[in-house]
């Protein structure tokens, strides 16, 4: 199994980047294969712009795009590790899926409707919130980000969604609660 990691968090020292460096040793103990795509680190251009999209009516993409593609095509699993900011995804991130996963190469549509490219691959998603979970169930805000992110975007890739864990409240919580949750993340089976 083959994995890739789509990282998107700029600060080292968030609880983000202590997510992911316990994926990375949970993956390398396991004797997985990995790749790491830190967009900040990489600085990943997120912004699709008019000849982007000529590209992909031609059926190429520009290089910066071709490569990121290469990752995702080459892995099984694609593990994306994020903060919800503004009840959404940072917008580098959103805009690493606006520019890799185009047209003709995560899904086509004709006259019966869209089809997803992308569905030999599966998904987990590990997000931070600084909202309680009961906020984020109460006022349907799991709900909405289900809708896009799950259905109104992966899914419509072909893209499985197996696991996504919330680390709500993570900037109101105590240093213990915290370690409790990194805790119980070293437990999840990827």
């Amino acid at each position: 199994m083959k994995y890739l990691i789509i990282y998107a968090h700029p600060n080292p020292k968030s609880f983000n980047h202590a997510i992911r460096e316990i994926i990375e040793d949970k993956l390398r103990n396991d004797g997985s294969s990995f790749d790491v795509r830190d967009l900040y680190e990489i600085n990943f251009n997120p912004a699709l712009s008019g000849s982007d999209f000529v590209s992909f009516k031609q059926g190429q993409a520009p290089v910066d795009i071709k490569g990121e593609q290469e990752y995702v095509k080459n892995a099984d699993v694609l593990i994306f590790i994020y903060p919800i900011w503004w009840f959404a995804m940072p917008a580098i991130l959103k805009g690493y899926i606006d520019r890799v996963f185009s047209y003709g190469f995560a899904y086509k549509a004709d006259e019966e409707g869209l089809h997803g490219l992308l569905s030999d691959k599966k998904i987990i998603i590990f997000n931070t919130t600084g909202g309680s979970q009961e906020d984020y169930e109460l006022r349907g805000y799991k709900d909405a980000l289900k809708k896009i992110t799950e259905i109104g975007t992966l899914n419509v890739c072909g893209l499985k969604v197996i696991l996504h864990k919330y680390f709500h409240a993570v900037t109101f919580i105590s240093s213990e609660t915290r370690a409790e949750m990194l805790k119980d993340l070293k437990a999840i089976r990827l």
